[in-house]
């Protein structure tokens, strides 16, 4: 048996975004026994329900870098109280056309950092909604939202110590869970 095999999927698109930054601590911080796998979702055409019966290359490489993982990390911001369209977008690719659903039965878990006091709750609540319709188990605690404070990352990308401890359990959590759902 191999190691366990997560994709990591980002929301956000931009050059210094702090979830692409906490996705890249959390990888530091995974068991060696795990290997993660980004996805990338910046470079799909906007759905097109017409486009179903030829999809862009593109969009065939994220079905297939999901169907080659085990379980799905979503690693979002919040946008305006929700997801990021380019995060909505790459969910809909991914489970269309119909019958042809990428993320199915894949154990998924929500993380996210922000400025806000309250993190990426709202959106993390809509994802979740989402994500059952895409038949994704869904770890659903502990809950992670994060905020951003100066001394949260260090100048090589690392979490300060005092939150170090506190996602290393729920990247543990995590992946325990996903061991135990994969496949279901």
């Amino acid at each position: 048996m191999g190691n366990l095999q997560i994709a990591i999927v980002v929301g956000s698109l931009r050059k210094d975004s702090i979830n692409k930054q906490l996705a890249n601590a959390i990888v530091k911080m995974a068991p060696t026994s795990v290997d993660f796998k980004f996805v990338e979702i910046g470079n799909l055409p906007l759905y097109n329900q017409d486009d179903d019966e030829h999809q862009a290359e593109s969009v065939r490489k994220l079905k297939a870098d999901i169907h080659q993982c085990d379980a799905v990390l979503f690693i979002t911001p919040e946008y305006n109280r929700s997801i990021p369209g380019v995060l909505k977008n790459a969910l809909d690719h991914g489970s269309r056309p119909y019958g042809q659903n990428a993320w199915a039965k894949k154990p998924a878990a929500i993380i996210g950092i922000s400025p806000s006091p309250v993190g990426t709750a709202i959106a993390q609540q809509h994802l979740r909604g989402i994500l059952a319709a895409l038949d994704m188990p869904t770890l659903c605690q502990p809950e992670m939202f994060l905020q951003l404070k100066d001394s949260f990352f260090d100048g090589s990308g690392n979490v300060n110590e005092a939150s170090r401890k506190f996602i290393k359990s729920w990247i543990d959590r995590f992946i325990n869970w996903a061991s135990i759902n994969k496949g279901i």
